[in-house]
């Protein structure tokens, strides 16, 4: 990977991190304050929405620094070791409890004068969520297999050293 592309997504990752940053310390508690002032039936779910919401940018965050750890493990050209399974376990596990968390969220918002519409599309993206969660686990497959082929060569190749 070149050292350009490492940098962009670096700057990329960077800025989301401190958009979720900026989020969870200023755009939470206004919308806890909006969900106060909606009405006794929002009001009542504003604590279980503003924590849903606050663990769903953690899954978020999460995720960004064990991608910017794989980033690099690439750039050092390590990342096809056991070292990287550890850090895939927990994108995949983030990824997880956040689709949990965005169904959660539409379970708390069911009851209240929220849509059903809106409330299938919250359940429709946590099942896009489960999606992505499966996804990095058949990249953890294929993780698995590159590390499996590179000691094989690793392997094939002390042998040939001996033979020469």
């Amino acid at each position: 990977m070149g050292k350009l592309t490492v940098l962009a997504l670096r700057i990329v990752l960077a800025t989301v991190l401190a958009g979720t940053l900026y989020v969870q310390a200023v755009m939470v508690p206004l919308l806890d304050i909006d969900l106060q002032e909606a009405g006794a039936d929002l009001a009542t779910v504003r604590v279980p929405i503003a924590t849903i919401i606050v663990l769903g940018i953690v899954t978020i965050q999460v995720t960004l620094v064990c991608v910017w750890r794989l980033l690099t493990m690439v750039r050092r050209g390590t990342v096809f070791s056991h070292a990287a399974f550890k850090y895939v376990h927990i994108v995949i596990g983030a990824a997880a409890a956040a689709s949990l968390l965005t169904f959660g969220l539409a379970v708390t918002l069911a009851p209240t004068a929220v849509p059903p519409g809106f409330v299938l599309l919250i359940c429709g993206a946590a099942v896009m969520v489960a999606g992505i969660a499966l996804l990095v686990l058949v990249l953890r497959m294929l993780l698995a297999q590159a590390v499996a082929r590179d000691a094989d060569a690793h392997h094939l190749q002390a042998e040939l050293d001996e033979v020469i």
